[in-house]
């Protein structure tokens, strides 16, 4: 029996940059936390979606802080209502996405690729990428249940092929 080939994965039509943490002030105001890698353009939008609102709501006004990005938004008068919104994921178009450079990718672009090492055996399929900071560590999950991480790192993270749905890695060797 053979197998049909994958089909990519679909970028999503909205991309998520932060979830309500709460009321900030009494007028109507949410704090944020961040998820975005460019939180400095947070100020810069001028419509994002609640979860899976069909209309884009505007925003008045916004400014990130310490990882946190205040926002006022259309709609949004009150702290009960900005209380209402806490856990609220935050969404922008695709389009006003930031551009990546040469050999970057978003998240939602990696998860889901199946791993194989340099010889071509496959080790499993990415399920997370842990962001620490340093480096993000990829998760892969083996057929078997276990988890394998690998740090992204180009001496690690060999090529990534998006048409192919595979990442090459080569997997690091730790000596006694």
């Amino acid at each position: 029996m053979s197998e049909s080939p994958r089909e990519p994965a679909p970028d999503p039509a909205r991309l998520s940059i932060g979830v309500i943490a709460g009321p900030q002030g009494v007028q109507g105001a949410v704090r944020m936390s961040v998820w975005t890698q460019f939180p400095e353009r947070i100020p810069t939008f001028r419509r994002v979606y609640l979860d899976d609102e069909p209309e884009p709501r505007r925003v008045r006004s916004a400014r990130v802080q310490r990882g946190i990005a205040v926002l006022m938004l259309e709609g949004v008068e009150t702290r009960d209502a900005a209380d209402a919104l806490r856990g609220t994921v935050v969404r922008i178009d695709r389009s006003q996405a930031a551009p990546l450079g040469e050999d970057e990718y978003y998240h939602f672009q990696l998860i889901g690729l199946d791993v194989v090492d340099e010889a071509g055996n496959r080790l499993g399929t990415l399920k997370e990428i842990l962001e620490t900071g340093a480096n993000d560590v990829y998760v892969v999950r083996a057929d078997d249940g276990t988890e394998l991480l690998f740090p992204a790192l180009k001496n690690v993270v060999l090529s990534v092929d998006l048409g192919e749905r595979r990442i090459v890695v080569r997997p690091l060797v730790y000596e006694d």
